[in-house]
């Protein structure tokens, strides 16, 4: 709700949003709706990505750890936060902050 809610913010900083979850197309879409989100929200149902990333069950949940990746124009991982629970994210704040 919090990255909805700051989304301008992202953008203004010449950042896009993309959230990723480890579930079918059609509950990502659902969630998606529900919140109102405007930015993306892609479904890993094989978890490729989450694995590629290195996120994929560390909370021994099978779903990725919260965590956000800041991805520079040439593909390289500039910054990242990877969660020790649930429930642990960066703020908003914190995330704009590392935004160049």
């Amino acid at each position: 709700m919090q990255l909805q809610q700051n989304y301008q913010a992202f953008l203004d900083k010449g950042a896009e949003i993309v959230a990723l979850a480890v579930a079918p197309a059609s509950s990502v879409d659902g969630v998606r709706q529900a919140i109102g989100a405007a930015y993306p929200m892609l479904a890993d149902s094989e978890h490729k990505v989450a694995e590629a990333y290195g996120v994929y069950n560390l909370l021994g949940d099978g779903l990725a750890a919260p965590s956000v990746f800041i991805i520079d124009p040439n593909g390289h991982i500039v910054w990242s936060y990877i969660g020790s629970s649930p429930t642990d994210r960066p703020s908003v704040a914190a995330i704009l902050e590392h935004l160049r």
